[in-house]
């Protein structure tokens, strides 16, 4: 096949949405597992933090959208991706310098391609623009949150001002608004993710901030 001719291919909304999910799942499922390697668990629960980490937000979005088929269980391979990422991190975790550190930046790359995944799905499924958002919102976010919530850590999305939710809402509604004016889907779905890394990366690398509420002694 032509390289042009199987760039379109790939880029067919149809075909391009399964390939945001396995990407998310595998990165997801990465950071799992290294939540597992930072508790100390043996290869069971490896994965059994990344098939949490991976499947979390996606069967959420599958549920809520009342699906024919949660994702994974259309495609089961998945399950089969999610345990050679925990395998691989199993035996490769010690090598690392800073394993909190790549979870930061994996799960930052995660939530960009899982974010768009999920408001594909949802333009799929035909549902109200705000409804749309949410199931970027909730794809990009709930895994995590059950993996750092499990993993009895401090939730990436609730750390004090830092851009999560909010970069998964940013992108979001990027999308849905360049869909709004005629932006061919793929692309929207592409500046999207890349509105997701962006905003992430930015909070992480250069401190990015929202205010934070502060509590005032009441008056008289």
């Amino acid at each position: 096949m032509p390289p042009d001719l199987l760039r379109q291919e790939m880029l067919h909304p149809q075909l391009l949405i399964p390939l945001l999910d396995y990407a998310s799942v595998l990165v997801f499922a990465l950071t799992g597992a290294l939540v597992a390697s930072r508790a100390q668990l043996d290869l069971v629960g490896f994965i059994f933090f990344a098939t949490l980490t991976g499947i979390g937000g996606g069967t959420l979005r599958d549920l809520v959208l009342n699906r024919s088929a949660v994702f994974w269980v259309a495609r089961p391979e998945l399950l089969l991706l999610i345990s050679a990422a925990a395998v691989l991190v199993f035996f490769t975790a010690h090598l690392l310098e800073s394993r909190y550190r790549l979870l930061l930046w994996l799960d930052a790359l995660a939530l960009a391609v899982a974010v768009p995944a999920g408001v594909g799905v949802a333009l799929q499924a035909h549902v109200s623009p705000v409804v749309v958002v949410a199931m970027g919102v909730i794809t990009g976010t709930f895994g995590g949150l059950m993996r750092d919530v499990v993993g009895n850590e401090l939730p990436l999305v609730l750390k004090q001002g830092e851009l999560y939710i909010t970069a998964a809402f940013g992108g979001s509604v990027t999308v849905v608004s360049l869909i709004e004016i005629d932006c061919p889907r793929p692309l929207a779905l592409i500046m999207g993710a890349g509105v997701v890394f962006l905003l992430r990366a930015g909070s992480m690398a250069l401190g990015w901030r929202l205010p934070v509420y502060k509590a005032r002694p009441p008056r008289n």
